[in-house]
């Protein structure tokens, strides 16, 4: 199969003079346990700050609160946890159910942890959620030794990998891996509906038959959270009616030209993921003037 090359940078439309927070879409984040709230708080202000109309972050109940107090203009909801700080599946999945069933795009596994019951609740994201899909950190670990959940998909699911997360569902060793990142980024996304965001220096977007290589971006990125804005940013795009490979190559766009605001302003050596996602107005105000 021919692999084509995409150099294009896809756009956002300027927004109708008309239009509310309901023609933007409902961006869900799922996940924030014990020690990692601030994952899905990333992965929420990411979202909003690339123009999500709502967003909602369901974490476990015990750090509800704690994801609440960063940012008062996402939504926070409770799910029942397991008594350690991780989601509680299938226990909560009736309210669980509640939440995807009134949101446009989930954005599953910033902070979720790796239990058994986070395992069975990436299963169910991917055998019976309908909604387009981002799956990235925690979400993607909880995917080893199961990671066949990704063949077969009947709708889009876009995985945002660094090296290692790639060789755990993947199989390859991370050498191999960076050794030829485009090939095996494409062989994983031969399978149906599946986009491979796989994150590092000169990022790599490709849905199997396209493929684009970021050029935004910059070292001071490396920082803990970075990659779960990268979700939020995604995320909010397709809820703003991009098609789903479209959304992850701008969101990669975006993602690293807000960094390289965010190194202008802090440099790279204090640049931190809150100062990515502050940067993000920046970099949309360049890519969507007005």
């Amino acid at each position: 199969m021919a692999i084509e090359p995409y150099n294009d940078i896809p756009k956002l439309k300027p927004r109708d003079a008309a239009g509310h927070k309901g023609d933007y879409g409902t961006v869900m984040v799922l996940g924030g346990g014990r020690g990692m709230a601030g994952a899905a708080a990333l992965a929420g202000a990411g979202a909003l700050r690339s123009g999500a109309g709502k967003v909602r972050i369901a974490c476990p109940f015990e750090v509800q609160p704690t994801v609440a107090q960063f940012e008062p203009s996402y939504m926070a909801y409770p799910l029942q946890d397991d008594g350690a700080g991780h989601i509680d599946f299938p226990a909560c999945a009736a309210d669980l159910e509640r939440l995807v069933n009134s949101s446009t795009v989930l954005v599953v596994g910033p902070g979720l942890g790796t239990t058994d019951k986070t395992r069975a609740l990436m299963r169910w994201v991917l055998e019976s959620v309908t909604l387009p899909t981002i799956i990235d950190a925690d979400g993607l670990n909880c995917l080893e030794h199961q990671a066949d959940l990704l063949h077969n998909l009947k709708r889009p699911v876009i995985v945002t990998p660094h090296p290692k997360e790639f060789s755990r569902i993947s199989g390859v060793p991370v050498e191999a891996v960076q050794a030829d990142r485009e090939a095996h980024a494409v062989e994983l996304a031969q399978h149906d509906h599946l986009i491979v965001v796989l994150k590092g220096s000169g990022t790599i977007v490709t849905d199997g038959t396209r493929v684009y290589t970021n050029r935004t971006g910059n070292p001071g990125m490396a920082t803990g959270g970075s990659g779960d804005i990268l979700g939020g940013i995604i995320g909010a795009l397709i809820g703003q009616s991009l098609a789903p490979f479209e959304a992850a190559v701008l969101g990669a766009y975006a993602h690293g030209l807000a960094g390289d605001i965010a190194k202008d302003q802090n440099g790279e050596i204090g640049m931190i993921a809150g100062d990515i996602v502050d940067s993000l107005a920046d970099a949309f105000f360049h890519l969507v003037p007005g």
